[in-house]
């Protein structure tokens, strides 16, 4: 039996593998038992949050904020995700001239907001998130050229 503690955007899950098999595992997330598949084969791994447990009388709303995934092929002029996290808000447009240390994007992480700057002098060629948007350390945040 293994047992881990996960906070994912603020909420608290506690796991609990009990059981495993080369095909299954049995799992309980918060004291609710699942069975889940093994795939022998993982191509990509790709991540999916748990659902907050609904409380009675109280349904949650889905979030339908979608997550960023690491680009593997991401350029040398990417400005990447420090962390995992959502982004607050954006402070440019593509087409815009940038100086190093200059404030492009507000990414809250932790309940923290940290300000993700220019590494360099440039121009914003693309800008791969939007407001609201949930990231994955290492995520393809902008592209800036020059």
């Amino acid at each position: 039996m293994k047992q881990y503690k996960y906070r994912i955007n603020g909420s608290l899950y506690n796991v609990v593998i009990n059981n495993t098999t080369d095909e299954t595992a049995e799992v309980e997330v918060n004291g609710i038992p699942y069975t889940v598949e093994i795939e022998k084969k993982i191509k990509k791994i790709v991540s999916s949050p748990f659902k907050k447990p609904a409380q009675a009388g109280s349904p949650q709303p889905e979030s339908s904020t979608p997550v960023i995934k690491h680009t593997a092929n991401a350029s040398a002029n990417s400005l990447k995700s420090p962390l995992p996290g959502i982004i607050l808000d954006i402070n440019c447009n593509v087409g815009d001239t940038v100086k190093k240390g200059q404030k492009l994007l507000i990414l809250e992480a932790m309940k923290m907001e940290n300000n993700i700057i220019a590494d360099r002098d440039g121009t914003i060629k693309e800008i791969k998130v939007r407001k609201g948007d949930s990231v994955l350390e290492g995520s393809e945040l902008i592209v800036i050229v020059g």
